[in-house]
């Protein structure tokens, strides 16, 4: 089983949209069992794949979501007839993944993970390794795909600790291309305070334009770069405004009627899972 973070701290560089969209096709065109686990508070690889009256119907009938994952405290419920009682938390090796189709499972996010405290000495940036790890015992997944929020926080740490990988999609613009350097050192930092093996599985090119002189600059940033040469991906995610209409009625990539978009995605695929199996 292989675990993979995406991470970005720049929003807007469809990380989210490779995410599920790898996820997707891991599932279709290799016929692996995925698991997708959604961290970001702002839960958009949830809603790629489920309806919003889905999502509130499944938690009204008391499925778990990452809140669950990462929430350790009990908490008091005040009742009318029976006063205060104390609800302890759901165990970790008690929660259960939801099924999207036949071998891609979800843990979805939660907007309430906001109001969760990471603070530091508390553990709970170790509880999604734990997790995974039962996780694992309990199911045949072959690979664990991991969506993280656009900021270095505890959410992208605690997805860093549980990873053997993790992938960069980049928005061809200079701002986007030398943000790496930076969400290098946040790794980095996370690699060294928790003793993390976890290896770069490279750098995807997104919303690209590949005619334009932006574009060729970002391939000449990376690929020069003493760091980054030889991580960036042949193929890349072109810019297509379908994407987000499709996503809006959870259609994927897969799903479009743009071959050179459904090839970009299968071949990104295609190369990840070289990079892992080389690793």
């Amino acid at each position: 089983m292989k675990v993979i973070s995406f991470v970005n701290m720049k929003g807007g560089v469809s990380k989210t949209t490779l995410a599920v969209n790898i996820a997707d096709c891991l599932v279709r065109r290799h016929e692996l069992s995925v698991l997708l686990i959604d961290t970001d508070p702002q839960f958009n690889a949830t809603q790629c794949l489920i309806s919003g009256e889905n999502y509130v119907k499944r938690c009204k009938n008391g499925c778990h979501t990452i809140l669950n994952v990462f929430d350790d405290s009990p908490r008091a419920m005040v009742g009318s007839v029976d006063g205060t009682e104390i609800q302890e938390p759901i165990k970790i090796e008690d929660i259960k993944p939801w099924a999207i189709k036949d071998r891609f499972d979800l843990i979805p996010g939660a907007l309430e993970l906001f109001r969760l405290d990471m603070g530091g000495g508390q553990g709970r940036e170790v509880r999604l390794k734990r997790f995974i790890e039962h996780v694992s015992n309990e199911h045949s997944y072959d690979v664990i795909v991991i969506d993280t929020p656009p900021t270095p926080s505890a959410w992208m740490a605690s997805a860093l600790i549980a990873s053997d990988y993790y992938l960069i999609p980049v928005k061809p613009e200079p701002l986007s291309a030398t943000g790496i350097d930076l969400l290098r050192a946040v790794v980095n930092r996370v690699k060294e305070n928790y003793a993390l093996n976890i290896e770069c599985a490279g750098i995807v090119l997104t919303i690209a334009e590949h005619h334009t002189i932006v574009f060729r600059d970002a391939v000449e940033f990376i690929d020069t770069n003493r760091y980054w040469k030889g991580k960036r991906y042949r193929y890349y995610l072109p810019k297509r405004t379908q994407i987000a209409r499709m996503q809006g009625r959870q259609g994927l990539i897969l799903d479009s009627n743009d071959i050179i978009l459904k090839r970009s995605i299968t071949e990104i695929t295609k190369e990840l899972i070289d990079r892992m199996e080389r690793k």
